[in-house]
Protein backbone atom coordinates (compact mmCIF):
# COMPACT_ATOMS: atom_id res chain seq x y z
CA UNK A 1 0.00 0.00 0.00
CA UNK A 2 3.06 2.53 1.10
CA UNK A 3 4.26 1.73 -2.73
CA UNK A 4 0.94 2.99 -4.05
CA UNK A 5 0.76 5.45 -2.22
CA UNK A 6 4.25 6.92 -3.46
CA UNK A 7 3.75 5.57 -6.91
CA UNK A 8 0.23 7.49 -7.07
CA UNK A 9 1.88 11.27 -5.26
CA UNK A 10 5.11 11.39 -7.63
CA UNK A 11 2.75 10.14 -10.32
CA UNK A 12 0.77 12.83 -9.97
CA UNK A 13 2.88 15.22 -9.50
CA UNK A 14 4.95 14.76 -12.98
CA UNK A 15 1.56 14.61 -14.96
CA UNK A 16 1.00 18.30 -13.45
CA UNK A 17 4.17 19.70 -13.97
CA UNK A 18 3.97 18.00 -17.68
CA UNK A 19 0.21 19.52 -18.79
CA UNK A 20 1.05 23.20 -17.45
CA UNK A 21 4.12 23.88 -17.33
CA UNK A 22 3.59 25.27 -20.81
CA UNK A 23 1.56 27.96 -19.33
CA UNK A 24 4.41 28.97 -16.43
CA UNK A 25 5.57 32.63 -17.00
CA UNK A 26 8.90 31.79 -15.81
CA UNK A 27 10.99 31.23 -19.56
CA UNK A 28 13.14 28.67 -17.51
CA UNK A 29 10.91 26.12 -16.70
CA UNK A 30 13.42 23.57 -14.88
CA UNK A 31 15.79 23.75 -12.11
CA UNK A 32 18.68 21.36 -11.31
CA UNK A 33 20.03 21.82 -7.50
CA UNK A 34 22.67 20.38 -5.84
CA UNK A 35 24.08 20.98 -2.28
CA UNK A 36 24.26 19.56 1.15
CA UNK A 37 21.62 18.07 3.44
CA UNK A 38 22.25 18.71 7.02
CA UNK A 39 19.82 16.28 8.86
CA UNK A 40 18.70 16.67 12.56
CA UNK A 41 16.52 13.12 13.90
CA UNK A 42 13.67 14.49 15.81
CA UNK A 43 13.11 10.46 17.21
CA UNK A 44 11.18 8.61 19.92
CA UNK A 45 11.47 5.00 20.13
CA UNK A 46 9.60 2.78 22.39
CA UNK A 47 11.32 0.17 24.65
CA UNK A 48 12.49 -2.96 22.60
CA UNK A 49 10.69 -5.76 23.80
CA UNK A 50 10.69 -9.18 22.87
CA UNK A 51 12.30 -12.86 25.05
CA UNK A 52 15.04 -12.52 27.19
CA UNK A 53 14.83 -8.84 27.31
CA UNK A 54 15.34 -6.16 30.68
CA UNK A 55 13.34 -3.60 31.00
CA UNK A 56 14.07 0.23 29.93
CA UNK A 57 16.49 -0.91 26.64
CA UNK A 58 16.32 2.03 23.78
CA UNK A 59 17.74 3.72 20.96
CA UNK A 60 18.47 7.28 19.58
CA UNK A 61 19.65 8.06 16.14
CA UNK A 62 22.80 10.04 15.33
CA UNK A 63 22.57 13.33 12.82
CA UNK A 64 23.80 12.59 9.31
CA UNK A 65 25.20 14.83 6.37
CA UNK A 66 24.76 13.92 2.84
CA UNK A 67 24.47 14.97 -0.42
CA UNK A 68 21.15 16.87 -1.89
CA UNK A 69 20.02 16.53 -5.55
CA UNK A 70 16.90 18.28 -6.67
CA UNK A 71 15.02 18.79 -9.76
CA UNK A 72 12.15 21.67 -9.43
CA UNK A 73 9.91 22.32 -12.16
CA UNK A 74 7.99 25.72 -12.41
CA UNK A 75 4.43 25.32 -13.14
CA UNK A 76 2.97 28.87 -13.10
CA UNK A 77 4.80 32.32 -11.89
CA UNK A 78 4.56 31.68 -8.41
CA UNK A 79 3.86 27.72 -8.16
CA UNK A 80 6.41 24.71 -9.00
CA UNK A 81 6.78 21.08 -7.77
CA UNK A 82 9.88 20.28 -6.49
CA UNK A 83 11.31 16.47 -6.34
CA UNK A 84 14.05 16.27 -3.67
CA UNK A 85 16.40 13.06 -3.12
CA UNK A 86 19.48 12.58 -1.09
CA UNK A 87 22.50 10.48 -1.43
CA UNK A 88 21.48 7.49 0.95
CA UNK A 89 23.72 8.21 3.99
CA UNK A 90 24.55 5.66 6.73
CA UNK A 91 22.76 6.41 9.97
CA UNK A 92 23.63 4.83 13.17
CA UNK A 93 21.71 3.63 15.97
CA UNK A 94 22.98 4.36 19.46
CA UNK A 95 21.99 2.23 22.47
CA UNK A 96 19.92 4.34 25.50
CA UNK A 97 18.99 2.86 28.98
CA UNK A 98 21.20 0.65 31.41
CA UNK A 99 24.89 0.80 31.75
CA UNK A 100 24.74 -2.48 30.39
CA UNK A 101 22.91 -5.62 29.96
CA UNK A 102 24.11 -8.39 32.27
CA UNK A 103 28.11 -8.10 31.42
CA UNK A 104 27.34 -6.53 28.21
CA UNK A 105 28.32 -3.05 27.90
CA UNK A 106 24.92 -1.21 26.39
CA UNK A 107 24.40 2.56 27.02
CA UNK A 108 26.34 4.51 24.49
CA UNK A 109 26.99 1.66 22.29
CA UNK A 110 26.56 1.88 18.74
CA UNK A 111 24.49 -0.81 18.09
CA UNK A 112 23.45 -0.97 14.33
CA UNK A 113 24.06 0.93 11.05
CA UNK A 114 21.47 1.62 8.27
CA UNK A 115 21.08 3.07 4.77
CA UNK A 116 17.99 4.70 3.86
CA UNK A 117 16.47 6.27 0.46
CA UNK A 118 14.36 8.91 0.98
CA UNK A 119 12.81 10.95 -1.58
CA UNK A 120 10.06 13.55 -1.41
CA UNK A 121 7.88 15.42 -3.06
CA UNK A 122 7.10 18.68 -2.91
CA UNK A 123 4.04 21.47 -4.40
CA UNK A 124 5.49 24.60 -3.61
CA UNK A 125 4.40 28.69 -3.36
CA UNK A 126 6.67 31.33 -4.48
CA UNK A 127 6.60 34.57 -3.29
CA UNK A 128 6.96 37.60 -5.33
CA UNK A 129 7.45 37.95 -8.94
CA UNK A 130 10.00 35.29 -11.13
CA UNK A 131 12.28 38.19 -11.86
CA UNK A 132 12.64 39.39 -8.39
CA UNK A 133 16.56 39.03 -6.53
CA UNK A 134 14.39 37.03 -3.45
CA UNK A 135 11.76 34.38 -3.19
CA UNK A 136 10.89 32.82 -0.30
CA UNK A 137 8.65 29.85 -0.66
CA UNK A 138 6.71 27.37 1.24
CA UNK A 139 5.60 23.67 0.42
CA UNK A 140 3.84 20.25 1.34
CA UNK A 141 4.21 16.89 -0.08
CA UNK A 142 4.57 13.24 0.14
CA UNK A 143 8.07 11.69 1.62
CA UNK A 144 8.66 8.00 1.00
CA UNK A 145 11.83 6.25 3.03
CA UNK A 146 12.99 3.15 1.95
CA UNK A 147 15.69 1.12 4.31
CA UNK A 148 18.41 -1.18 3.29
CA UNK A 149 21.72 -2.33 4.03
CA UNK A 150 20.81 -2.95 7.68
CA UNK A 151 23.29 -4.51 10.19
CA UNK A 152 24.23 -5.08 13.64
CA UNK A 153 27.70 -4.15 14.69
CA UNK A 154 29.75 -6.02 17.07
CA UNK A 155 28.46 -4.44 20.43
CA UNK A 156 24.85 -4.89 18.99
CA UNK A 157 25.78 -8.59 18.34
CA UNK A 158 26.85 -9.34 21.88
CA UNK A 159 23.90 -7.20 23.43
CA UNK A 160 21.10 -9.66 21.53
CA UNK A 161 23.12 -12.32 22.33
CA UNK A 162 24.61 -13.26 18.97
CA UNK A 163 25.13 -12.66 15.13
CA UNK A 164 21.05 -10.52 13.86
CA UNK A 165 19.39 -9.70 11.14
CA UNK A 166 17.38 -6.10 11.20
CA UNK A 167 14.13 -5.80 9.63
CA UNK A 168 12.70 -1.75 8.56
CA UNK A 169 9.47 -1.68 6.22
CA UNK A 170 9.67 1.63 4.35
CA UNK A 171 7.59 4.26 5.45
CA UNK A 172 5.31 7.20 3.80
CA UNK A 173 4.35 10.61 4.77
CA UNK A 174 3.73 13.89 5.30
CA UNK A 175 6.55 16.03 4.28
CA UNK A 176 6.97 20.00 4.60
CA UNK A 177 9.16 22.85 3.81
CA UNK A 178 10.20 26.35 3.95
CA UNK A 179 13.00 28.36 2.29
CA UNK A 180 14.33 31.61 0.15
CA UNK A 181 15.41 31.43 -3.35
CA UNK A 182 18.53 34.03 -3.78
CA UNK A 183 18.78 34.82 -7.94
CA UNK A 184 22.36 35.69 -8.99
CA UNK A 185 21.17 36.35 -12.53
CA UNK A 186 18.65 34.84 -14.80
CA UNK A 187 20.04 31.15 -14.73
CA UNK A 188 22.19 30.45 -11.52
CA UNK A 189 20.42 30.89 -7.87
CA UNK A 190 21.53 29.91 -4.19
CA UNK A 191 18.53 28.33 -2.49
CA UNK A 192 18.56 27.73 1.22
CA UNK A 193 15.27 25.68 3.16
CA UNK A 194 14.32 23.69 6.06
CA UNK A 195 12.62 20.35 5.94
CA UNK A 196 10.42 18.47 8.34
CA UNK A 197 8.92 14.69 7.16
CA UNK A 198 7.16 12.32 9.11
CA UNK A 199 8.84 8.82 9.52
CA UNK A 200 7.25 5.65 10.94
CA UNK A 201 8.66 2.34 10.73
CA UNK A 202 9.10 -0.90 13.26
CA UNK A 203 12.36 -2.29 13.88
CA UNK A 204 12.41 -6.13 14.39
CA UNK A 205 15.68 -8.13 14.96
CA UNK A 206 16.25 -12.05 14.27
CA UNK A 207 18.80 -13.46 16.79
CA UNK A 208 18.59 -17.52 16.18
CA UNK A 209 14.82 -17.05 15.73
CA UNK A 210 14.30 -14.65 18.58
CA UNK A 211 12.35 -11.63 17.55
CA UNK A 212 12.76 -8.27 19.51
CA UNK A 213 10.73 -5.15 17.91
CA UNK A 214 10.86 -1.13 18.86
CA UNK A 215 8.32 1.32 17.18
CA UNK A 216 10.41 4.19 15.92
CA UNK A 217 8.81 7.60 14.91
CA UNK A 218 11.18 10.23 13.49
CA UNK A 219 10.66 13.60 12.32
CA UNK A 220 13.94 14.23 10.22
CA UNK A 221 14.74 17.97 9.97
CA UNK A 222 16.82 18.87 7.22
CA UNK A 223 18.32 22.16 6.68
CA UNK A 224 19.69 21.90 2.46
CA UNK A 225 22.08 24.51 1.43
CA UNK A 226 22.59 24.16 -2.71
CA UNK A 227 23.55 25.62 -5.85
CA UNK A 228 20.73 25.68 -8.62
CA UNK A 229 20.64 26.31 -12.39
CA UNK A 230 17.67 27.16 -14.65
CA UNK A 231 17.47 25.88 -18.13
Amino acid sequence: MQHKIATLALGTALALAATTGARADNAHLNDIRIGGYFVHFASSASDITGPYTVPGLNTRIRNTTTLYLGYVRTISSHFAVEFAFGWPPVTHAVAKGPAAVGSVPFNGQEIATVRWLSPTVLFEYNFFNPDARWRPFVGVGVNYTYFYDRSTTAAGAAVSGGPTKIFMPSSVGPAVTAGVKYNLNSRWHIVASYSVAQVNTTLTTDTAGVFRSSKIHFWPNAAVLSVGYSF
